[in-house]
């Protein structure tokens, strides 16, 4: 069984406000990055909250190897931070 967690990430503060999500600075980089992650299965969902500066992430692996891998993302932390990395128990439905 795998372990899944929920994660989430906060813009931090060089989020550009006044572009648009894929207008932001290093956008290639950073979707070609999260792409890489969801092609090896890490990522399974993920998009922003609307009327927030959040985004939520459902990825499988522990909080440890979860945070390492998003610390290689192109966009810094005053970019896009990590709030917090929680395990998951799914209860209903399946994500296998």
């Amino acid at each position: 069984m795998s372990q899944w967690c929920a994660v989430l990430r906060t813009r931090g503060p060089k989020w550009d406000h006044s572009r648009p999500l894929r207008e932001q600075a290093l956008w290639d980089e950073h979707a070609a990055f999260t792409d890489g992650l969801e092609a090896d299965g890490v990522i399974r969902l993920a998009g922003p909250l609307d009327g927030s500066d959040q985004v939520l992430m459902i990825m499988r692996g522990p909080p440890g190897e979860i945070e390492r891998r998003l610390a290689e993302d192109p966009w810094p932390s005053e970019v896009l931070r990590i709030t917090w990395i929680r395990p998951w128990n799914v209860l209903v439905g399946a994500l296998d």
